[in-house]
């Protein structure tokens, strides 16, 4: 198949569709962090580009329910999450026959529509606990690989919070999708799927 993992500079979800034999790319504003397959540039100049399958990792600053509060602390901010709800809707409206879009509980939800499923890492082998919702057009739902239960996760604090404190990396850090939720996708949705979803999203 023809890969865009949109919004993805890291690389970890286009090498494991790659290491499938797959013609995977991602594509971001930024640079990719490992070499391979990247587009630098706006993902919306090249959702006509015949893609086979699309994932999308939209940024979730103003999207996810831990800042929405802010909207009406900060001038300006509501307009943001506006910008970006716009910027979803454009990428689950692509003309691509199967698409998945990944952020954290948010308005997604809310102002879009519910997503697919929530999935977490554990669920495929990572000690980490990160609930990420999935709005999926044309494939499976991901099936768990390698369930880890725990009562506190290498990535949470005793509270259950996550612990990575603050610094100019941290949204980095939090953004990569994990290696385990990477190959699981490769491997279950390398092949045309029957799902049932609604051709159009809305």
């Amino acid at each position: 198949m023809k890969v865009l993992v949109g919004c993805e500079f890291s690389g970890v979800v286009r090498d494991a569709f790659k290491k499938k034999g797959h013609d995977a790319w991602s594509c971001d504003i930024l640079p990719t962090e490992i070499e391979g397959n990247h587009i630098q540039g706006d993902v919306l100049e090249i959702l006509d580009d015949g893609w086979d399958l699309a994932i999308f990792h939209p940024p979730c600053t103003y999207l996810c329910s831990s800042g929405l509060h802010w909207n009406k602390r900060r001038l300006g901010r509501d307009k943001l999450t506006n910008e970006a709800l716009e910027f979803v809707q454009k990428l689950l409206n692509a003309p691509i026959p199967r698409i998945a879009l990944e952020n954290p509980i948010g308005c997604i939800s809310t102002r879009i529509r519910k997503p697919t499923q929530i999935i977490q890492p554990w669920m495929f082998g990572e000690d980490a606990s990160k609930a990420t919702c999935l709005w999926l057009k044309g494939l499976v739902k991901l099936e768990s690989t390698n369930i880890i239960k725990k009562e506190r996760y290498a990535n949470q604090t005793a509270s259950g919070q996550n612990k990575l404190g603050k610094s100019d990396d941290r949204w980095r850090l939090r953004s990569t999708t994990y290696f385990g939720i990477a190959s699981a996708m490769a491997n279950q949705w390398e092949t045309d799927s029957k799902y049932p979803t609604l051709d159009m999203f809305f």
